[in-house]
C-alpha cells in the first residue's frame, strides 16, 4: 500500500541522495540520469518537485499526528 508516509520517505531519501552527491560537486542534471531516474523512475520535473518539498518537516508532522 502506498501512502504519504510511504511518499515522504521517499523523497527524504531522495534529497539525501542529492545532498551527497551535491557535496562531491556533481550537477542535477548528472545526478538525475545517473543515479534517481534509473532506480525511482520518476520524470525530471518531479525530481525537481521532489527537491522543493520540505519532506523531513511533513514526515515529522504526520508522525506526530498519528500519536495522537
Amino acid at each position: 500500500m502506498y501512502n504519504r508516509q510511504n511518499l515522504l520517505s521517499e523523497i527524504v531519501e531522495i534529497q539525501n541522495v542529492v545532498l551527497e552527491h551535491l557535496r562531491r560537486g556533481a550537477s542535477h542534471k548528472w545526478i538525475y540520469y545517473n543515479i534517481i531516474a534509473p532506480k525511482h523512475h520518476i520524470s525530471r520535473s518531479t525530481y525537481y518537485r521532489y527537491l522543493s518539498i520540505n519532506a523531513k518537516k511533513q514526515l515529522k508532522e504526520l508522525k506526530k499526528d498519528e500519536k495522537v
